[in-house]
């Protein structure tokens, strides 16, 4: 799981692996694979360097080589 921030401050930890797409216009949107939209104060590269690390965390690469 990953941490993220609403803009309303409430800080929640979300399954990567159910990111579909991340959306920029201005506010950082995930579209999760559920169609449910979620609206971060991450920029898009924190959220990947999030998600870099948990993939690593969990040994996910291991599989992607």
């Amino acid at each position: 799981m990953i941490a993220v921030t609403q803009l309303n401050g409430k800080q929640y930890w979300i399954n990567p692996h159910q990111i579909e797409a991340i959306e920029k216009n201005p506010d950082v949107t995930l579209i999760m694979l559920s169609g449910k939209r979620v609206i971060i104060r991450e920029k898009p590269e924190e959220l990947i360097e999030s998600i870099v690390a948990y993939r690593r965390q969990i040994g996910a690469f291991k599989n992607e080589e």
